[in-house]
């Protein structure tokens, strides 16, 4: 039986701001300084998580993605004290390329601009 999605809603929200905050004030790795949780997704029946992160320095994200997996238990730990839950969703950080995505189409965007002012 699954979760009721507003439950679903608010226990995303409440990993999402725990888990940023335990990377920001927990976590002494400097790799890690500009890591940041973007969205989380979580299973029906509340039992997988993946969170989806992103960082301001990406010369820097073979180094974070590291760093970031390295924490898992220490933060599913954190979570489970937390938020007083018995069973934490097992926690699968993923990649956020939608600002990558965001970036590529903006610039398609402005050549293809540049290009039709040039034609005139």
């Amino acid at each position: 039986m699954g979760a009721s999605s507003g439950k679903k809603n608010i226990l995303s929200e409440k990993i999402l701001n725990a888990a940023n905050a335990f990377i920001r004030t927990s976590v002494s790795d400097p790799s890690l300084t500009f890591v940041s949780i973007t969205r989380v997704e979580l299973s029906d029946d509340l039992s997988n998580s993946k969170l989806y992160w992103d960082t301001f320095d990406a010369s820097r994200r073979g180094d974070a993605k590291k760093a970031i997996l390295a924490i898992t238990g220490k933060l599913r730990t954190h979570l489970s004290k937390l938020l007083k839950m018995r069973h934490v969703p097992t926690i699968t950080f993923v990649y956020d390329s939608q600002y990558d995505e965001e970036k590529k189409i903006e610039d398609l965007l402005d050549d293809e601009a540049k290009k039709g002012k040039g034609i005139s």
